[in-house]
């Protein structure tokens, strides 16, 4: 929820404050160009691509002047959803982790240094899907920039080396099927390649 436009899109009305947070477990992790198995439990697992970052210094209550000191590096990222149980646990207002934090939910592809992809804030991303670009956005378009994202996180979790945060998808998620091939791009820089199965 850190897109106006991806708001409207799925009919958040809300007026927010503060980033949303939610945690994925290190078993959600999905990397090195491993395929990726559609779950039993939902019928409709949708894409949400997003620019992802690596924290490289333990952090508690970091001041957002600071936050840039606490990484280096990003990628671009695949946070899988079974939309349908997020619809439905959402309706009844119970917690919908299992919808967002399951088993290899949280695709990354090869982080690069800052320095190959320029200002954290105008950082272009885009997913193809079958050689068809198919979602694409900028940083400069978050509701809540990374620096704003890390030092909210860090009030209440301890920032810890190794830890990866998800910053946001923008318009255009949509569902994946058997067969479909995903490539993720930070600019020009393809940075993430695999398959859904």
């Amino acid at each position: 929820m850190n897109y106006a436009e991806h708001n409207k899109e799925l009919h958040h009305s809300l007026e927010l404050s503060e980033p949303t947070i939610f945690m994925k477990s290190d078993s959600s992790l999905l990397k090195d160009g491993k395929p990726f198995f559609i779950p039993d439990f939902s019928s409709e697992i949708h894409y949400e691509t997003e620019i992802v970052v690596k924290i490289d210094r333990l952090g508690k209550n970091i001041a957002e002047r600071f936050a840039h000191r606490y990484y280096n590096e990003v990628t671009v990222g695949i946070d899988f959803t079974a939309r349908d149980l997020q619809r439905e646990l959402r309706a009844k207002g119970l917690p919908w982790e299992i919808s967002k934090a399951f088993d290899n939910s949280a695709v990354i592809g090869t982080f690069v240094s800052l320095d190959r992809v320029g200002d954290i804030n105008r950082i272009p991303f885009h997913l193809d899907i079958n050689g068809r670009k198919v979602q694409e956005g900028n940083t400069s378009d978050m509701l809540f920039p990374v620096d704003k994202i890390i030092a909210y996180v860090s009030r209440f979790f301890t920032l810890k080396i190794g830890d990866l945060i998800f910053t946001g998808t923008p318009v255009g998620v949509g569902p994946v099927k058997i067969d479909d091939h995903l490539q993720g791009y930070i600019g020009e820089q393809k940075l993430l390649d695999f398959h859904v199965k």
